[in-house]
């Protein structure tokens, strides 16, 4: 199977879909809350795709977004026709870092400054970030735990409830279940652990 490989840096800003119509277009999914900021003509992005996809190791410049019923269309350089579009289809688009100093979010950091970062639950050391995710329902932390396993904690403000990237570090309250093998330091033989608190 393919691997994906993703930026080193950079800024993730969107997926490409679906061919629309039949000169070149393509739907998008903005990873992004300013799209008139990110998807301007002449705009380079760096794609993030499987090794063996024909794309795999260039980069796309946009020549125009529209707006069809509310949803993005995009199209770029050299798409012209509906099989280009198609050959496109779940390529995450990635922006230099440099042209853009910080997320634009106060909460938001770039993958790679979170590779690293201590994980931390109730006060106690777990493990540390080896890499993130980027899945269509939601982003995972992908955590080496402290026993040598990997973690899966979805990315989300319910389970991770601060990152303090001057320290370095991240405080998590993971559901029951996901790291009480690492946690469980007390006599009892059995950690009941503490339940995280969703809020709807």
């Amino acid at each position: 199977m393919a691997t994906i490989e993703s930026p080193e840096s950079g800024l993730r800003v969107g997926r490409l879909l679906k061919a629309h119509g039949l000169k070149g277009a393509i739907k998008l999914e903005l990873y992004t809350d300013d799209p008139n900021a990110r998807f301007v003509p002449g705009s380079v992005y760096t794609l993030q795709v499987p090794a063996d996809s024909p794309w795999f190791g260039k980069t796309l410049t946009l020549t125009e977004l529209r707006w069809y019923n509310s949803h993005p269309v995009v199209f770029f350089d050299g798409v012209v026709d509906r099989d280009g579009a198609e050959s496109l289809a779940k390529a995450i688009l990635w922006i230099d870092e440099s042209s853009d100093a910080r997320p634009a979010e106060d909460d938001a950091w770039y993958d790679h400054e979170l590779v690293g970062v201590t994980v931390r639950r109730d006060g106690v050391t777990v493990g540390t970030v080896a890499r993130v995710d980027h899945m269509p329902a939601q982003d995972l932390l992908i955590v080496t735990a402290t026993d040598g396993r990997e973690v899966m904690v979805p990315f989300v403000k319910a389970i991770v409830t601060s990152v303090d990237m001057t320290q370095r570090v991240m405080d998590i309250t993971p559901p029951t279940g996901l790291f009480e093998e690492i946690v469980d330091d007390g006599p009892d033989e059995t950690y009941t652990g503490t339940s995280a608190r969703v809020e709807s």
